[in-house]
């Protein structure tokens, strides 16, 4: 049996949670949280040890993975503190909002070199991660150009938003890191970015409610990314690689395909999963059975820390592109 320390218990500390006790090869052995409410809950739920001293869980011999799904402020501290021990560690993204920390560690990360998966759980989405192997397949010839859609049905709350580091860092880190799958050596050399904002608290918490990126690679391929913090109409998540012989896409989903005809409606259709822990539900699964296999020192982490590094690298360039208002080259 697998010995986890969950780190963290709110919303995606919960998801977690679930997933790691519906796993047969893990015990739930530790829930760090300072929230009495939260603490409370989780010992209810998987009567697991609840510590608010972060030092106990690290000097357990017996914990083996450390899954840090806390507030982004604590996750260097944290990973830092796992690699002493030699713990197996999971971490949520974004790294932290400051680069310079992160260089740091990876300095040590790259000595030590410690088992590291990070949270790009897009990375390990089924039809997401299919385009990857057919473009590696040849599929559509030469890659020309990535589109990627990502809007979420409803923002978050205001004191998330003013925490998050901004929709670069918090939402569209995601799709950096796409991008970087699909370009696989090809590295981005060039980076645009526009926003909007049509509603005011946006502007008052110095966030946006819509941004768009263009990015070139050395290669030539050009990238476009589109984000929203609210959609109509779903959880809007697509996909779209274009090449010289074709194209591949990755849709949204749907609880079923049925669909609807009838004499007020035409092809109506069944809504798109609600949010990403249903959507990516699949992806969340898979990405855990890969944290158990690099436990097991059978495979190397699809998502690593430098992902993670050069994610930032990427949304922090976007912020200065915006700033400036030109494009930025990537060195």
């Amino acid at each position: 049996m697998i010995n986890v320390a969950l780190f963290g218990f709110g919303r995606i500390g919960q998801m977690h949670a679930e997933n790691l006790t519906k796993n047969k090869e893990i015990k739930l052995l530790y829930v760090y949280e300072k929230v009495n409410q939260l603490c409370n809950k989780a010992k209810k739920l998987y009567g697991c040890k609840i510590e608010k001293d972060y030092n106990k869980i690290f000097n357990d011999k017996k914990v083996d993975i450390v899954f840090i799904s806390s507030p982004t402020n604590t996750h260097i501290k944290f990973i830092e503190e796992g690699m002493k021990r030699k713990k197996t560690i999971f971490c949520e993204k974004p790294l932290d909002l400051n680069i310079n920390k992160i260089i740091k560690t990876l300095k040590k990360i790259k000595k030590i070199k410690p088992k590291i998966q990070l949270g790009f759980n897009r990375r390990y989405d089924p039809g997401h991660f299919s385009l990857k192997k057919d473009l590696d397949k040849n599929k559509i010839g030469k890659l020309e150009k990535i589109i990627i859609t990502s809007r979420d049905p409803a923002p978050p709350g205001i004191s998330y938003l003013k925490s998050s580091g901004g929709i670069f860092r918090d939402m569209m880190i995601h799709d950096f890191d796409l991008c970087r799958l699909y370009l696989g050596k090809d590295k981005i050399t060039e980076i645009h970015a526009f926003t909007s904002s049509f509603t005011s608290f946006y502007k008052k918490i110095k966030d946006h409610e819509l941004a768009v990126v263009t990015m070139k690679s050395k290669k030539g391929v050009i990238c476009v990314i589109t984000n929203s913090r609210h959609c109509s109409f779903g959880y809007d998540q697509r996909v779209e690689l274009f090449g010289k012989n074709g194209m591949l896409i990755s849709g949204n989903k749907k609880e079923n395909s049925t669909e609807l005809f009838n004499s007020k409606q035409t092809n109506s259709q069944k809504p798109f999963l609600n949010f990403f822990i249903e959507r990516y539900i699949d992806a969340y699964n898979i990405q855990l059975k890969e944290l158990i296999s690099l436990h097991k020192n059978k495979i190397k982490s699809r998502s690593t820390f430098e992902d993670g590094y050069i994610a930032l690298k990427l949304a922090n360039a976007a912020y200065k592109s915006l700033k400036f208002k030109k494009t930025i080259k990537i060195k």
